[in-house]
């Protein structure tokens, strides 16, 4: 079971990193800025390695089906939707790279009212939580997160910065 659920999550995670590549092309045929570009390939690789990192340790020993395992699910399903929502929501602004289109339009969908950055904190810490519960990859967990939110709070502050130039008001 394992196994199958870190397959599905490989290729849930190359399905949308197809359609931000999709996205970013038309992005950058259309003059679109982007922004971070170094700290954009560093999440990505924190990124991955969490994943690599988690898998290696959810696969050495055996876990049975319990309650951590459902939190777990429950928490990445979560983390799943909300980057169909939010992707779904930006449409073709969504991208894994922090980039700004000359005709951006600021969102005002209530949920990036309510929570001021919803693919980082919505998606992608419950993914990670998630991911990493299920398999019980708790040393992952712990060294994995607190590695991946370095670039993570980069990004972040990056993506404050670029709204704020871009959209007055912000």
């Amino acid at each position: 079971m394992l196994i199958l659920f870190i397959i599905a999550a490989i290729v849930f995670r190359i399905v949308m990193l197809a359609i931000s590549m999709r996205n970013e092309k038309a992005l950058r045929q259309n003059g679109a800025i982007e922004y971070g570009s170094r700290n954009s390939r560093w999440l990505a690789l924190a990124h991955i390695a969490f994943y690599i990192a988690a898998s290696i340790e959810g696969l050495a020993r055996p876990t049975s089906f319990d309650l951590v395992t459902i939190i777990g699910l429950v928490l990445y399903g979560f983390g799943a939707v909300m980057l169909l929502i939010v992707s779904s929501l930006l449409g073709r602004f969504w991208t894994v790279k922090l980039m700004i289109a000359r005709d951006h339009v600021l969102r005002t969908h209530p949920l990036f009212r309510w929570v001021r950055h919803p693919n980082y904190y919505l998606n992608i810490l419950p993914e990670l939580f998630g991911f990493a519960l299920t398999l019980h990859a708790f040393f992952t967990l712990v060294v994995g997160l607190a590695i991946y939110a370095v670039p993570l709070g980069i990004r972040i502050l990056q993506e404050e910065r670029a709204m704020r130039k871009h959209f007055p008001g912000y």
